[in-house]
């Protein structure tokens, strides 16, 4: 729980970040392959992403895809917060 003043309390919410590659990818037109060759990177990299969008990426990976696509690296992720779980009121 995070304390943030006399009397508040507030659940701590974690975040993740997740590849947005696949998305942006296709939406440019491209397929795995395709990327693989034109971001001049192992298939198997980019299959990794592409199927996992939690996979650890190099940033030197991103940097090179994200030229590939033409768009910020910034934009290859995004941070997913995971809220808490709340009890069932079935308990």
């Amino acid at each position: 729980m995070l304390h943030t003043g006399p009397g508040q309390v507030q659940p701590l919410l974690w975040g993740m970040l997740r590849l947005r590659v696949k998305e942006i990818a296709e939406s440019k037109g491209y397929n795995q392959s395709q990327l693989s060759r034109a971001a001049d990177m192992p298939l198997d990299t980019i299959r990794r992403i592409w199927h996992n969008p939690y996979h650890e990426v190099r940033l030197s990976t991103l940097n090179r895809i994200a030229q590939v696509l033409q768009v910020p690296a910034k934009d290859l992720f995004e941070e997913v917060v995971d809220t808490p779980k709340q009890p069932s009121e079935d308990q």
